[in-house]
C-alpha cells in the first residue's frame, strides 16, 4: 500500500515540475556581438543550458560580428527605434545601459526577477549599482571583465631574457629589444575602430592613476591636464612599436599574432583569455598594462528585457539562466571573464580567472569608457573616433583640444 502511495506522490511531484520545463514554446531571439573565439563558446554554453531546460523553444542567435559592439550597436539602434526590438540584447552595464536604453523608456524593469532569484544577496553592490536606476534593476550582469591587461608570449620573453614590463619606461626598453630582434613588440588591431581607444584608455589610467582617470568623466580632472598631454605623447610613441597591418586586423586577429609567435605583447581585455584557450594556446602570461598595477579597469556585459518583445516569458526564463550559478560558471569559464555572482566555485576556473577574482576584491575599481561603463554612448563614440584619427595622424595638441571640446559638449565643465 505504501508503495502505491509513494508512486502517486512521485507522479504528483512530477506533474508539478514538468509544466515549468515544458510550458515554454515558440522562439527567443538573442542579440549580441559574441562571434570570436571564447565568446562564441561562452554564448553556446548558455544556449545549451537553456535548450536542456526548454527544449521546445527555438533559439535565434542574432549575432553581429565586431568587438565591443562596433557594428552591433548601430543595428540594434535601428531596430529599437523602428519598433522591432530583439527579445533580449547584449549591453554594457553602466551608462550604455542606463543612458541609452533605460532613461529613454525602451526597457522593462526586472526587479521582480532579482527578488525571485535572490540575486541581491549574491552580487556585489558595485555591480548592482550599475544596473540600477530609480530604485529598479534593468538588466542581468552575466560577467565582469578586466580591460587593462598586458598579455605576452612566454616563449618569446624567455628566449630573449625579458620580463613583462610594469612601467612605461620598462615597456619601451622591452619594445626596443624586441624590435631589434625583428619581433613585433605590440600587437594591435584597429579594423573595428575601437581597439586603439581601448589601449589609450589604459595609458590614461597609467598616467593619471585611478582617481585622476575617474575624474575625467565628471570634471574633477580636466582634459587639458598636462598628464593627458603626457598620455597622448606616450601613446604616440607606443604606436611606433605596433604591427604595420593593424588597420586590417580586428582585436582577435591581433591576438593571433601572439599565438603565432610573431608578436610579443598585446594590451586587451581579458576576453583575450577566451580567445587564447579556444585556439589551444596556453603559453601566454599576463600583467597589468604599464603603470596600471593594482587598478581594475572594469566592465560588465548584461542582458535586459525590452518593452514590447514578442517572447517575454522566454526572455524571463533566459535571464534567470544568465543570473544563475550554473549559467555564470558555464559562460565565464569559456569567456575569460569572472562571474558577477560571488558564490561560484572558483576551483572550476582556469588560473587567470582565479587570479582575477582576487584582483576584483583587492584592486581599485575604475569604469571602462570604451566599454560603456564610464560615459554616455555619445561621448564614447566621439572619444573612439578622435583616438582612431590620432592613430593615423598623431597630432597631440589637436587631439587634446578635441578631447576637451567633447567633454564640454557632454556638459562637463573644463
Amino acid at each position: 500500500m505504501w508503495r502505491k502511495g509513494l508512486v502517486i506522490f512521485s507522479l504528483i511531484l512530477l506533474l508539478l515540475v514538468l509544466p515549468s520545463i515544458a510550458q515554454l514554446k515558440g522562439k527567443i531571439e538573442i542579440f549580441s556581438w559574441w562571434t570570436a573565439g571564447g565568446e562564441a563558446e561562452g554564448l553556446q554554453a548558455l544556449f545549451d543550458i537553456f535548450h536542456k531546460k526548454y527544449p521546445d523553444v527555438e533559439i535565434i542567435n542574432a549575432t553581429v560580428a565586431g568587438g565591443a559592439g562596433a557594428n552591433a550597436k548601430a543595428v540594434l539602434k535601428t531596430r529599437m527605434l523602428g519598433g522591432d526590438p530583439p527579445d533580449t540584447f547584449q549591453v554594457h552595464a553602466g551608462h550604455e545601459l542606463i543612458d541609452t536604453w533605460v532613461k529613454t523608456g525602451f526597457m522593462e524593469p526586472i526587479t521582480f526577477i532579482y527578488k525571485q532569484e535572490g540575486w541581491t544577496k549574491v552580487m556585489p553592490k558595485g555591480i548592482l549599482d550599475i544596473v540600477s536606476y530609480n530604485g529598479e534593476y534593468w538588466s542581468v550582469p552575466v560577467n565582469i571583465h578586466r580591460a587593462n591587461v598586458l598579455w605576452y608570449n612566454k616563449k618569446i620573453f624567455n628566449e630573449n631574457n625579458l620580463l613583462p614590463p610594469k612601467t612605461f619606461d620598462e615597456f619601451f626598453k622591452v619594445a626596443e629589444a624586441l624590435k631589434e630582434k625583428g619581433i613585433i613588440p605590440l600587437a594591435l588591431g584597429t579594423k573595428d575602430g575601437w581597439e586603439a581607444a581601448h589601449v589609450f584608455e589604459t595609458v590614461l589610467i597609467g598616467k593619471l592613476g585611478a582617481e585622476g582617470y575617474k575624474g575625467l568623466w565628471d570634471g574633477r580632472t580636466k582634459w587639458s591636464d598636462p598628464r593627458v598631454t603626457d598620455a597622448l605623447e606616450t601613446f604616440k610613441k607606443m604606436l611606433t612599436y605596433v604591427n604595420p597591418d593593424h588597420s586590417a586586423r580586428t582585436w582577435d586577429e591581433a591576438c593571433a599574432l601572439l599565438v603565432e609567435g610573431k608578436a610579443a605583447m598585446n594590451i586587451m581585455g581579458d576576453w583575450a583569455v577566451g580567445y587564447f584557450l579556444a585556439k589551444g594556446f596556453n603559453d601566454f602570461g599576463w600583467y597589468s598594462a604599464p603603470n596600471n598595477a593594482d587598478i581594475f579597469d572594469a566592465l560588465s556585459d548584461s542582458f535586459g528585457l525590452p518593452k514590447g518583445v514578442k517572447n517575454r516569458e522566454n526572455v524571463i526564463a533566459f535571464l534567470k539562466i544568465l543570473g544563475s550559478k550554473e549559467g555564470q560558471e558555464a559562460f565565464n569559464i569559456k569567456k575569460g571573464s569572472i562571474p558577477a555572482r560571488t558564490d561560484v566555485d572558483a576551483s572550476k576556473f582556469p588560473a587567470y580567472q582565479q587570479a582575477t577574482m582576487k584582483y576584483w576584491q583587492t584592486y581599485k575599481i575604475v569604469p571602462s569608457v570604451m566599454h560603456g561603463a564610464a560615459a554616455s554612448e555619445g561621448w564614447v563614440t566621439e572619444f573612439k573616433d578622435v583616438i582612431s584619427l590620432f592613430v593615423v595622424r598623431p597630432d597631440v595638441k589637436t587631439t587634446q583640444k578635441a578631447l576637451v571640446n567633447i567633454a564640454v559638449k557632454q556638459g562637463v565643465k573644463q
